[in-house]
């Protein structure tokens, strides 16, 4: 199970050929956040039921990843859980807050801390491998894209105590002790390999690895801080075969690096234009992005035309796989991105 066969049925999908830098029959399209706050039937089935609850249902978090494959004909699903789960799956006492996000009790500080950070096994998450099992049974020929939370931003959370603005704390540790900063990012690593591994075995297409903070970093930091453990993941996860995403916000000035670090589809914000970050990646990996979410509040005649703009500056790209710059925002109208899926597959049939 979850090495990439050329016979498995998602083998042929317009989204991993994409991936795969190969012909498509059109630009393949899936959102981030694409399962949950905007659809009125994401709300009713969550209704009552605390988020981090709601991740460990299969069959709740089967439902809630199909919806938005059968409202908008995306090109793929994304599994339906949120980067801090196998934190709480191995015992860091953390709650999601609504309008908050992630809230951790104790933050880590002291390199006594990290003895709190225990290896995650595949009993940890056995609800994974359960809603994945039905979802692929669903999806068919569609793709399902596994994800986890990268390194930094993990580690950002845990040593803030839940979001931050300037990561403070974070950027102290990371300067003020390097090696216990190492230590840590290394055992996240770790960590967020065995959570990527459970997910590609239990029949993934594709993992995505979400570094939302990174964006605060300068490259030399990201460079001698950060790569060396998002290297690591990406290499626990290299023998199966399956496309690896890499994604950040605010990280034009790191694409390089993040390609670098071992990703095949370099995932791009809306404040870089394709062609532009296709020259900082450099040749060899496919790009995924990077409509503004903003552009969807804006008529249907601009939104077609941003993005337009998208798809005229992907021309030429070795793969791209259409998205926003960042995730579906939870007020945005769903018949937006019906359409916008809509005008994307017909704007690029070969």
């Amino acid at each position: 199970m979850g090495q990439q066969t050329k016979t498995s049925a998602t083998h042929e999908s317009a989204f991993l050929k994409a991936c795969r830098r190969e012909p498509v029959p059109h630009t393949p399209v899936w959102f981030m956040r694409q399962a949950g706050r905007s659809l009125p039937e994401y709300l009713k089935v969550r209704e009552g039921i605390g988020m981090l609850d709601s991740c460990m249902m299969p069959e709740l978090v089967a439902e809630i990843t199909m919806q938005p494959v059968r409202r908008h004909k995306v090109d793929a699903a994304i599994y339906f859980s949120d980067i801090v789960v196998p934190l709480k799956a191995i015992g860091i006492d953390l709650d999601i807050k609504p309008g908050v996000g992630p809230v951790i009790a104790d933050p880590i500080r002291t390199r006594a801390d990290l003895a709190r950070l225990r290896d995650l096994t595949p009993e940890d998450v056995g609800y994974v491998t359960e809603a994945i099992g039905l979802l692929t049974a669903e999806l068919g020929s569609t793709p399902l894209i596994g994800f986890a939370g990268a390194p930094f931003t993990l580690a950002s959370y845990l040593v803030e105590g839940g979001p931050s603005r300037n990561h403070e704390h974070t950027k102290a540790l990371m300067y003020g002790d390097p090696q216990l900063w190492a230590d840590l990012l290394d055992r996240l690593a770790e960590i967020t390999g065995a959570f990527l591994k459970v997910q590609i075995e239990a029949g993934v297409s594709a993992v995505q690895l979400f570094d939302s903070w990174v964006g605060a970093l300068a490259p030399a930091d990201y460079r001698r801080s950060v790569l060396p453990a998002s290297a690591k993941v990406f290499e626990a996860v290299a023998p199966y075969g399956v496309p690896r995403i890499h994604f950040g916000v605010g990280t034009g000035e790191l694409l390089g690096l993040m390609g670098e670090a071992g990703a095949d589809v370099v995932g791009v914000d809306w404040r870089v234009p394709m062609d532009e970050a296709a020259r900082r990646v450099g040749p060899g990996k496919a790009l995924q992005g990077n409509l503004d979410p903003a552009v969807l509040f804006a008529p249907t005649a601009t939104v077609e035309e941003k993005t337009q703009e998208v798809l005229d500056a992907a021309v030429g790209l070795e793969g791209h796989v259409f998205n926003l710059g960042h995730g579906v925002m939870p007020s945005m109208d769903p018949d937006a991105l019906t359409r916008l899926v809509e005008y994307v597959h017909e704007r690029t049939a070969r």
